[in-house]
């Protein structure tokens, strides 16, 4: 009898483990090519920019939601008021991301023949600015997802050069993290660097595009981490993974961009396993968790 109780009390942690883990449910923001918005976390559409195709974007801590598409970037409260707008500049091919950071400013890219960082105050004004190396002239290639980090330098990821590259304020590269390197399957696995995102204990967390892959680099590069579709021998959700986010638990939630399978956002553990998707109709270009199970989200999306 003693056994028989033990083994029912083992066997309730087992399925208890299993359908918590089923359970997980998230809202997110989206910034696709048919659907740039806010699912919640029953997958309805609860919330339309009206504008499809964005590349990056923010729900920001005031609910308004900042998102940049390739020919401008814009801020819109939940009614859709416009409260900031700066339109992309004569000379440039497109905008490739946008942040909102913590003076106020605007963080933006620009991609094309002056390929640049900016930053814009509330009025549209550039009060920052420097060039780029993306190290190519194809400006859709050239820089997706930049990012300021809390040091004052600018993590931005250069496709074609297959390099993370950090700038200081003064556009001068301070350091450079390489993504084809022998151990990640060299220039050939085409392991473009498109998200970069500085993790709260110093590594690096980037998605690879073509190589269908994302890594964790420390400091000096070394890859610490790394979980590709070798890692999942049925779903295989990766396929051209572009925007991604480092959720608060240690998760990382990847968008397959170029899906044409079911999985277009997943979650997955540190020990490599598939939490959480969504496979509704909206393939992901970025992506922002903002509840699970009903609970929001904390701090600045790691992102």
């Amino acid at each position: 009898m003693k056994l028989l109780r033990c083994y029912l009390a083992l066997l309730c942690l087992v399925v208890t483990a299993s359908v918590n883990a089923e359970d997980i449910r998230h809202s997110f923001f989206i910034a696709g090519p048919s659907f740039t918005g806010i699912i919640d976390e029953d997958g309805k559409e609860v919330w339309n920019s009206g504008k499809a195709a964005a590349r990056d974007g923010y729900v920001l801590a005031n609910g308004n939601v900042l998102i940049a598409w390739s020919d401008e970037v814009k801020e819109l409260t939940r009614d859709m008021k416009l409260v900031f707008h700066f339109k992309r500049t004569a000379n440039a091919k497109e905008i490739g991301t946008v942040e909102r950071l913590a003076d106020g400013r605007t963080l933006i890219t620009e991609l094309g023949p002056q390929p640049r960082l900016l930053e814009v105050d509330a009025d549209g004004k550039i009060v920052l600015e420097f060039p780029l190396q993306p190290e190519t002239d194809n400006a859709h290639m050239q820089t997706r997802m930049a990012r300021k980090l809390a040091g004052g330098t600018y993590l931005v990821p250069h496709l074609l050069a297959f390099k993370v590259k950090e700038y200081s304020a003064k556009g001068v590269v301070v350091k450079e993290f390489k993504t084809d390197s022998d151990d990640l399957g060299g220039r050939k696995a085409e392991n473009w660097p498109f998200t970069a995102i500085r993790l709260d204990n110093g590594n690096t967390l980037v998605n690879l595009t073509h190589g269908n892959k994302t890594v964790e680099l420390d400091p000096a590069g070394n890859v610490v981490w790394k979980i590709s579709n070798d890692d999942f021998p049925t779903e295989k959700p990766f396929a051209d993974p572009c925007g991604g986010q480092r959720l608060p638990n240690g998760n990382t939630v990847i968008a397959s961009y170029g899906t044409r399978g079911p999985i277009k956002v997943f979650e997955v553990t540190r020990e490599k396993k598939l939490v959480w998707s969504y496979t509704g109709r909206h393939n992901a270009h970025e992506i922002q968790i903002l509840t699970t199970n009903g609970k929001p989200i904390e701090g600045k999306p790691l992102k």
